[in-house]
């Protein structure tokens, strides 16, 4: 089981613009006899999943997905920084599949850069990938695009959820394996999940 999960804490690097993670003391063992915390964190923070109706009126919430859409089949396509659609079409992508991009740049999560020199998705991969009708697609980014979005568009349209700031995936390279993304069950556009490959 290799974890493809960033780890939550109050030093969470977040999208420009986005609040700030915040985690508070809600009760202390030693005095209240539980210990308890309030947590405080964005619904695109930290490795997490896109619902469709984060970018497309009239889309589904994540409460309103299968659970089946959020585990299946991984496909591990290693990009760098250079993303071609020849490197998807030579993956063997199968129908209900879960593509994940090993870009590299998770290497540099703690860095300005991470959210600034990014590489987008080509608009020709992401309809490649919608002909394929895979379930999600995962990136070890903060982002599938840049403003105004239209990777985002274009995959959210069609129900294919996406995972941002994934890491480990370098573990995944030449392994056949599952994954399981499961994001909380919130009615919302997007939620933290728990992001985890199965070597099988």
């Amino acid at each position: 089981i290799i974890d493809l999960s960033v780890k939550i804490d109050e030093g969470l690097p977040v999208y420009p613009g986005d609040p700030k993670t915040v985690i508070k003391p809600a009760g202390i063992l030693e005095k209240d006899g539980i210990q308890d915390h309030y947590l405080s964190i964005g619904t695109h923070a930290g490795t997490h999943i896109d619902a469709p109706c984060h970018m497309i009126k009239g889309g589904k919430s994540l409460d309103q997905i299968s659970v089946d859409k959020f585990f299946g089949k991984g496909i591990y396509i290693k990009t760098d920084r250079e993303i071609t659609l020849d490197k998807f079409k030579s993956a063997k992508i199968e129908e209900n599949s879960i593509v994940l991009i090993d870009t590299g740049m998770s290497n540099l999560y703690q860095a300005k850069e991470y959210f600034e020199n990014y590489p987008a998705i080509p608009e020709e991969v992401a309809y490649y990938l919608v002909e394929r009708k895979i379930k999600m697609l995962g990136v070890d980014m903060c982002s599938v695009d840049h403003e105004p979005f239209p990777i985002h568009k274009i995959l959210l349209q069609s129900e294919i959820l996406i995972i941002e700031n994934l890491t480990n995936l370098s573990r995944l390279q030449g392994k056949n394996f599952k994954v399981y993304a499961l994001p909380i069950n919130l009615s919302i556009d997007g939620a933290p999940a728990r992001v985890v490959a199965e070597t099988i």
